[in-house]
């Protein structure tokens, strides 16, 4: 099975994403190119350590490139100011040099927590993304966005820095556990609801088998979402209008999450998922889409065996006032207002920053009251 291979096109500085099996045992021969010394040094966390970091040194090795390590507790608690911190400290007593090379080695959490140190460490050292989880894999390695949450909401401070390269290995795919994957699922499906109604047909005919493990399904469906994002990163990086369709679902999302801690009560994707539920549910009572779309977005994911209502989510949340106000520390906030992406249909999302807030509590009193 080959390498799949495309490019982030930016005016200055471009970089290639790799896509396939085997890219660890690889990784040696293709970070080779972009270091100044024969020496990484890398961030992950205890579960990726465990089960893949020996690979990765391996891999490493065979060009003679030596590796130091730091394993951060798995999970969204560390992308803090403590995890920061810890992150921080260890590269300085490490004494990387800013022509050194950072490797975040991990899903979410981690690529965002070391871009972020990378970013600031010397004020900018180089960094690489080796994405071990599937929503690293198509969303969170991709595009430069770096950072750690705040107690008052998610993603709220960071920066963007840009990798050099991107290594998605399929093969740590395998070493997932269902949950963990069809969480990352759910920002691939976000990918055919923002922009792309074939390949949302596509998700709804072959995502089961890639859940189940067919690799070349999982290849197309990676390749797809990181084409999706690549192009948008290229005509708008630092989100200044056409990038913000990324965030469909995110605002309810991101909602979701601040209310359940951070928790594994919900995951990322997970929280994704259903806010894109949220969106078409809101964008058809705007009148902007027909019965049908939410509809179909549930029934994906419940084929999927995804969650897709608040009723999936364990324990209290919040009224909707109080949702509402989570929402409000979001940081597409404008001039006080929350900007919402809206939909006309699947496949056809846009940003829309002057959403009747009576109707937004309305879908999430309806919402909750299917609890």
């Amino acid at each position: 099975m080959t390498v799949e291979s495309l490019s982030v096109n930016l005016p200055e500085r471009s970089y290639d994403i790799k896509i396939g099996p085997g890219l660890l045992a690889q990784s040696g021969a293709l970070i080779a190119p972009f270091l100044n010394q024969k020496r990484v040094f890398v961030l992950t966390d205890e579960t990726v350590a465990a089960l893949h970091l020996d690979a990765l040194r391996d891999g490493l090795q065979a060009q003679g490139i030596k590796m130091q390590a730091l394993a951060l507790p798995a999970g969204e608690k560390t992308k803090g100011w403590a995890g920061l911190e810890k992150a921080v400290e260890w590269l300085i007593e490490q004494r990387v040099e800013r022509s050194d090379m950072v490797v975040a080695f991990g899903g979410g959490v981690i690529g965002d927590l070391a871009g972020f140190a990378a970013a600031i460490l010397r004020r900018g050292v180089e960094f690489i993304q080796i994405p071990t989880s599937l929503l690293a894999q198509v969303d969170s390695s991709v595009g430069g966005k770096t950072g750690i949450n705040s107690v008052q909401g998610k993603n709220l401070i960071g920066a963007f820095h840009q990798p050099q390269l991107v290594l998605a290995d399929t093969d740590v795919l395998n070493t997932l556990d269902p949950r963990q994957f069809l969480s990352g699922y759910g920002e691939v499906v976000k990918y055919g609801l923002l922009g792309d109604a074939d390949f949302f047909g596509w998700l709804e005919k072959h995502g089961p088998l890639m859940a189940a493990g067919d690799q070349e399904k999982r290849i197309h469906a990676i390749r797809g979402s990181c084409e999706m994002k690549a192009g948008i990163v290229a005509r708008d990086e630092k989100e200044h209008g056409e990038r913000a369709l990324l965030n469909l679902g995110h605002t309810f999302g991101h909602a979701l999450e601040a209310a359940t801690g951070y928790s594994d009560r919900l995951l990322h994707g997970e929280a994704v998922a259903i806010g894109c539920a949220l969106a078409f549910e809101l964008s058809q009572r705007l009148g902007l889409c027909s019965q049908e779309d939410p509809s179909r977005v549930r029934l994906h994911l419940a084929a999927m065996g995804m969650k897709k209502d608040m009723a999936d989510i364990a324990g209290d949340l919040p009224d909707a006032d109080g949702l509402i106000r989570l929402m409000g520390q979001d940081k597409k906030v404008s001039n006080g207002k929350i900007a919402f992406i809206l939909a006309r249909g699947i496949g056809a999302a846009f940003v829309e920053k002057d959403v009747d807030m009576d109707v937004v509590r309305a879908v999430l009193k309806d919402g909750l009251n299917g609890r």
